[in-house]
């Protein structure tokens, strides 16, 4: 079990709770991607992807209240119906291999892409192209890397930009997809016997901590100018992604 009389330990789990919980209100995703940077320092590795998973959640359910008068389900289904075949695949996935090769992977993608996109040399738009069967794809992978490592977010929110129209409507539809993965990824791991007395006793400590930070990030949120929120969803996904490496490396 994680040491909490360890001081410094402690204040780098809550910090993570913290931050993490901000993140997710503010953005609508990014738990996993900001708190495994800080948890891995502190906690026992078995222990983070199940932890990252609870957290989102509860995160996921404060944040959406930011979102909840531009609900956009029909736009959400076919992500969440890939998301069914690669949630299990994703849990099993996690029983086999480390998640170590497969974030400094997605941290490198994260990284090169956001990079280019806030600097504007590109501007990728597929607005059309591949239809309901490629959101599907799309939710099968955020699906695939939420049930292996907590990183359900950033394929869907980038492929949402790619899309087009305005954040909150992305957002509306990126955020169910994120709460209903986790939730997912949490019962598969629960049943693989991945949330264990340790994860339940850590998140106890971590979840206030977690939702006092979606609620001030989502306070923030209601207030921000459509332009200011896209670029600050860019650096996120710039730095959260070289943290993934680093972790990764």
């Amino acid at each position: 079990m994680p040491d909490f009389s360890d001081l410094p330990q402690l204040v780098f789990v809550l910090l993570g709770a913290l931050v993490a919980g901000f993140t997710t209100g503010f953005a609508g995703f990014g738990t996993g991607l900001v708190a495994s940077g800080l948890w891995y320092h502190a906690l026992p590795a078995p222990v983070v992807p199940p932890l990252v998973a609870m957290a989102s959640v509860a995160a996921q359910l404060v944040g959406l209240a930011a979102v909840r008068k531009a609900f956009a389900w029909g736009r959400a289904t076919p992500y969440l119906a890939g998301a069914v075949a690669g949630v299990p695949l994703g849990v099993l996935a996690l029983e086999q291999a480390s998640p170590a090769s497969l974030r400094f992977s997605v941290g490198v993608f994260l990284v090169v892409y956001a990079a280019i996109q806030l600097v504007g040399a590109a501007r990728f738009a597929v607005p059309h192209w591949g239809g309901r069967q490629a959101d599907g794809a799309v939710g099968a992978a955020g699906g695939f890397l939420g049930g292996f490592a907590g990183l359900s977010g950033p394929l869907p929110v980038i492929w949402l930009q790619m899309r087009g129209g305005p954040s909150a409507s992305q957002r509306a539809a990126y955020q169910p997809f994120n709460l209903i993965v986790l939730a997912m990824a949490s019962v598969g791991m629960g049943i693989s016997g991945a949330i264990d007395g340790d994860v339940l006793r850590t998140a106890a400590l971590c979840l206030p901590a977690t939702l006092f930070g979606a609620w001030a990030g989502a306070r923030i949120y209601i207030g921000i100018s459509e332009q200011a929120f896209r670029r600050i969803v860019l650096a996120l996904l710039v730095v959260s992604g070289a943290m993934l490496v680093i972790q990764g490396w």
